[in-house]
């Protein structure tokens, strides 16, 4: 039996438990070495769907790291329940290892493959500065026109930008953000489907991974009173602040397509006023964006270092920030449309909302997806019997 100095060192050595013949990256093999220890110990085994699918694995090779990596809600509450984490030799932070992995994961699978680098690049300076060059670049082809302070526009914004000119200019960006978020999932799915069973999606699965997601369940702390933040407090703010930002994304995007569907099924051409569905969802959506990401902004800013990847707080606060713009800007739009500013308040509002959709598959929009397909794959998993069961063959 090995000694108690012997078995620090070898915790303390991530090479100590990867397997040779498999090729990881120092992420993978922080994650490796430190599920290995969770995986002999098991306290945190109901807390999320991190260590049910531990549990199932006695090595964990990289498509198994990056599906565990995105089941990970980084919520802490295994960090602060671990008696391995810092300052002990062991220096088990789930979180964080998982953290880095995810980052790692994002631009691994993205696509194109050489735009991968933009997730280490897509921070908080740079999503700002995209969106007021975008709306700049609008400003002054709208006051070259002399359209930018106009009282006669009658609220209508098609009088400066048409309707076609809008679908031009939007549609192809946002289609190739679907596309380059599509593919790098598909990719993703592809590789961690033979690690997860290999077992199609059946309908119960589905259910209960959908149920997941639109919960964020895994945000409860698997005792339900919640998340850390700045220490060892539970809190259910990162799960009520989750839940405004996602429905209240949800709620403009609804709000959106309805008006598509008006402008070309019914020929109902905007803009549209309360009490229109339209507007009643992109007013409710508006101001739960605006809430939940203001508090998201706070939360982000305030949390422990020791419960994420501090590397990529940049990427974190750009989403965040390019979100509140698009939702105080389009509310701001509404308000003020019958005023001269109608102009430049549009053109705030389409540069954040450009600058959201170039970003989209290169920055933390990214987790939501890949998070989905991991616990849909979780979910068929879960269902299959264990393999390293004792009454496993």
């Amino acid at each position: 039996m090995k000694s108690l100095e012997a078995l620090v060192q070898d915790a303390s050595n991530p090479e100590a438990f990867h397997s040779p013949a498999v090729r990881y990256t120092p992420q993978e093999q922080e994650v490796d070495r430190v599920m290995t220890i969770c995986n002999g110990c098991r306290y945190c085994e109901g807390f999320c769907a991190v260590f049910p699918a531990m549990t199932r694995r006695l090595m964990f090779e990289p498509a198994d790291i990056h599906y565990m990596a995105n089941l990970c809600h980084n919520c802490g509450a295994c960090l602060h329940s671990c008696q391995y984490a810092p300052p002990h030799e062991f220096a088990v932070n789930v979180p964080q290892a998982m953290a880095k992995v995810r980052a790692q994961t994002y631009t691994q699978y993205a696509w194109p493959p050489a735009l991968g680098k933009l997730y280490s690049r897509n921070g908080l300076t740079l999503s700002i500065a995209l969106a007021a060059a975008l709306a700049l670049f609008l400003i002054l082809a709208v006051a070259l026109k002399g359209n930018l302070w106009r009282t006669d526009l009658a609220g209508d914004f098609y009088n400066l930008f048409p309707h076609n000119l809008l679908v031009g200019m939007f549609a192809p960006v946002f289609l190739f953000a679907i596309l380059a978020l599509g593919l790098g999932v598909r990719k993703f799915w592809r590789e961690i489907t033979p690690a997860t069973s290999g077992v199609s999606v059946s309908a119960p699965a589905a259910t209960e991974a959908t149920s997941s997601v639109l919960t964020l369940k895994y945000l409860d702390g698997g005792h339900g009173k919640g998340c850390n933040n700045e220490d060892d407090a539970y809190t259910l703010s990162r799960r009520r602040f989750h839940h405004l930002t996602f429905y209240g994304f949800l709620l403009c995007f609804a709000a959106t397509s309805l008006a598509t569907i008006y402008h070309y099924v019914f020929g109902w051409v905007a803009p549209y006023d309360l009490p229109s569905l339209p507007k009643v969802l992109g007013v409710l959506g508006g101001v739960s964006l605006t809430i939940g990401t203001a508090g998201l902004w706070h939360l982000n800013r305030t949390r422990h270092p020791a419960h994420g990847d501090q590397d990529q707080k940049p990427m974190d606060l750009g989403f965040i920030a390019l979100l509140f713009l698009i939702s105080v800007s389009g509310l701001a739009l509404w308000l003020g449309r019958g005023t001269p500013a109608l102009a430049l308040l549009l053109c705030l509002h389409l540069g954040a909302v450009m600058a959201l959709f170039a970003t989209l598959p290169y920055g933390k929009f990214a987790h939501g997806i890949f998070r989905t397909a991991a616990l849909l794959r979780h979910a068929v998993e879960k269902r299959q019997p264990n393999p390293v069961s004792p009454a496993a063959d």
